[in-house]
C-alpha cells in the first residue's frame, strides 16, 4: 500500500514544458497530436469487420511514466485523456487493464471530461479497493459532484478505514454540513474502534465537528 496517499495537483502543459527534458518534450509532442487525431476521428478507430486496433495514443497513456518520469506520468496521462477526449469505453478500457497508477490517473481526471455521472462505476470500483492512493483519487471533484449521499458517506468511513486523509475529499465541509446520518455513522465507526481497542482517527473528530448544521469556513472547502 503506497506510503503517500494524497494527491499531487495535475500540472499543466507549460508547467510540463518547464519541467521536461528535450526528448520527453517531443514524446509528449507526439503523444498529444495521436490523441488529437484520435479524437478527430473517432469513427475510424474500428474498421467493420476487422480486429478492434488499440489507438496509439492510449499505448503512450502506459508509457508517460517511462518516458516522462514517474512525478510526471499523472499529469501526462490526464493531458493525453483530455486531447483524446476520451469516452467512457476507452476510460474503462485504460482502467480495468491498467496498472494502479494508471488507473489513478484516470480517476484524477474524471471531472475534466464531459461523461456526466457515467464514469461512476470507477469511483466506486476505486472505493472498493484498499489502494490508499485510489481511494484519494476517487474523492476528488467527480466523486463530489456526482456520487450520491450513501455512497458519498461510506467512502468517508473509507478514508476513515485506510488512513487517507480527509483533505483529498473535495468539497467535505459542503457535502458534510448538517448530515445527521452521516454523524451517526462516524459515531458508530468510532464506537467499534474503542470497543476493539483501537485508537480513533483525528481526521474523524474534523469531519463530525463539519456535520454540525451551519455556516462551515471557508478553508475546508476544496
Amino acid at each position: 500500500m503506497p506510503m503517500n496517499p494524497t494527491t499531487t495537483p495535475l500540472l499543466t502543459r507549460k508547467e510540463l514544458d518547464a519541467r521536461l527534458g528535450g526528448a520527453a518534450r517531443a514524446w509528449l509532442d507526439e503523444a498529444l497530436a495521436e490523441a488529437g487525431h484520435a479524437a478527430s476521428h473517432e469513427d475510424t478507430e474500428q474498421r467493420p469487420g476487422g480486429p478492434y486496433a488499440v489507438p496509439s495514443w492510449e499505448l503512450r497513456y502506459a508509457g508517460a511514466g517511462r518516458h516522462c518520469g514517474l512525478e510526471h506520468a499523472d499529469s501526462v496521462r490526464a493531458l493525453l485523456l483530455i486531447e483524446a477526449r476520451a469516452a467512457l469505453p476507452a476510460l474503462t478500457r485504460l482502467y480495468e487493464q491498467g496498472t494502479a497508477a494508471e488507473r489513478r490517473a484516470v480517476l484524477l481526471t474524471l471531472h475534466r471530461l464531459d461523461l456526466g455521472p457515467t464514469a461512476l462505476p470507477l469511483v466506486e470500483d476505486a472505493l472498493r479497493t484498499n489502494d490508499t492512493r485510489l481511494v484519494a483519487a476517487a474523492v476528488g471533484p467527480y466523486a463530489a459532484a456526482h456520487l450520491d449521499v450513501h455512497n458519498w458517506r461510506h467512502a468517508i468511513l473509507k478514508c476513515l478505514f485506510t488512513g487517507v486523509p480527509v483533505e483529498a475529499v473535495d468539497q467535505l465541509a459542503r457535502r458534510s454540513r448538517g448530515d445527521a446520518e452521516l454523524a451517526r455513522m462516524l459515531g458508530d465507526f468510532a464506537a467499534e474502534r474503542i470497543a476493539a481497542g483501537r485508537s480513533v482517527p483525528a481526521d474523524l473528530t474534523r469531519v463530525l465537528d463539519l456535520t454540525t448544521p451551519g455556516p462551515a469556513a471557508p478553508t475546508e472547502e476544496s
